[in-house]
C-alpha cells in the first residue's frame, strides 16, 4: 500500500528588494528526526480526509500558517513518487503565496528549524532531485503567471 502525504510549497515575495523572479523565497522546514532533511510542510492523509484538507491541516500544524495567511495558486499541483524504507510513497504539493511576507512561522515539535530561501538555495537544502524538480516547476509556474500580467 502506498503512503500518501500532502502539503504546500509556501512562498513569499520580497517587496522593494529585487526584481522578479529573484524576489521569491520558498519556505523549507528541517525535521527534528532522522537525517534532519528539509522539505516544505507536508504530512500523511488521515482516514476520511481529502488531499487539500490534509495539506491545509499539515501546514497549520507544522508551520503555524493557516488559510488566513496564504492564498492557493490556481493550476499548480505536483506529485512526487519515491520509496521510504522500501515502501512506496506519494506526495502532492500545491503552491501557496504568503499574503504578508513578514508573517511569523511557528514550528511544531516535528521540526527544529526553518528557512526562507531563493530557488537555488532551496534546491541545495532540499537535496532530493524530485523535490528540487518540484521547486523548479513551481518557479516556472510563477514566472509564467508573471509574464501574463
Amino acid at each position: 500500500m502506498t503512503l500518501r502525504a500532502c502539503g504546500f510549497i509556501v512562498f513569499r515575495r520580497l517587496l522593494n528588494r529585487v526584481p522578479p523572479p529573484d524576489n521569491i523565497e520558498y519556505l523549507l522546514l528541517q525535521t527534528s528526526y532522522g537525517e534532519h532533511h528539509w522539505t516544505p510542510p507536508k504530512g500523511h492523509v488521515d482516514p476520511g480526509e481529502d488531499d487539500l484538507t490534509t495539506a491545509l491541516r499539515e501546514t497549520k500544524e507544522e508551520a503555524g500558517l493557516g488559510v488566513e495567511h496564504f492564498r492557493v495558486i490556481d493550476d499548480f499541483v505536483h506529485k512526487l513518487h519515491y520509496k521510504v524504507r522500501g515502501k512506496p510513497k506519494e506526495v502532492l504539493y500545491w503552491l501557496a503565496e504568503l499574503r504578508d511576507p513578514g508573517t511569523a512561522v511557528t514550528l511544531s515539535e516535528e521540526h527544529q528549524d526553518y528557512r526562507w530561501a531563493r530557488l537555488e538555495d532551496a534546491c541545495t537544502l532540499a537535496q532530493y532531485k524530485d523535490l528540487q524538480d518540484t521547486l523548479r516547476a513551481a518557479q516556472r509556474h510563477l514566472e509564467a503567471l508573471q509574464d501574463k500580467q
